[in-house]
């Protein structure tokens, strides 16, 4: 395949597609830091299509208080980079595209805007589900350390995909 991705993020990306599609799951992405880079793996994937519904790439947080609805409260309380935005951004991407699963990355790529509680290299991740109990909340932080700008993205885009693969209760009997 002629592509400009590294080979594991589209083999990573390619799982996503196989699984998904086996069990007839849509999957949508809301993505900052990565900037589109989780969407992009996925089309690179032949038969994408019957996959990913949507991407939202919400890189400013205006972005992601008018594309996607985040709460402004939240925004202004625990920041982008924060398990609260990056749930209220899954949540959102799922409610607008109606797939049935939302992946959401928010966090600091770098080389600049991090800070003593957010350095750069922190990538914050939530995954919602249509159906799901929405007081059970799917979030982690990773700490992937100062791996220059294209590192960070793609370590996150990876962990990303990650969670888009269906879990074993998700699968047809």
């Amino acid at each position: 395949m002629d592509t400009i991705l590294p080979a594991a993020l589209v083999d990573a990306a390619r799982r996503v597609v196989d699984a998904n599609k086996a069990i007839g799951r849509r999957v949508t992405v809301a993505e900052s830091c990565t900037g589109g880079l989780v969407a992009a793996a996925i089309t690179e994937i032949p038969g994408s299509s019957d996959v990913l519904e949507a991407g939202f790439v919400t890189y400013s947080n205006d972005a992601k208080l008018e594309l996607l609805n985040v709460s402004p409260d939240i925004l202004e309380t625990f920041g982008a980079v924060s398990i609260a935005v990056a749930w209220n951004m899954a949540q959102s991407a799922l409610e607008m595209s109606g797939a049935d699963v939302a992946v959401a990355i928010t966090g600091v790529a770098g080389p600049g805007g991090g800070s003593e509680k957010k350095p750069v290299g922190t990538v914050v991740f939530a995954r919602a589900e249509k159906g799901a109990d929405p007081g059970h909340v799917v979030a982690d932080r990773k700490d992937f350390g100062d791996l220059g700008r294209g590192g960070v993205r793609l370590q996150a885009a990876l962990c990303a995909l990650e969670l888009l693969l269906p879990s074993p209760t998700d699968e047809p009997a």
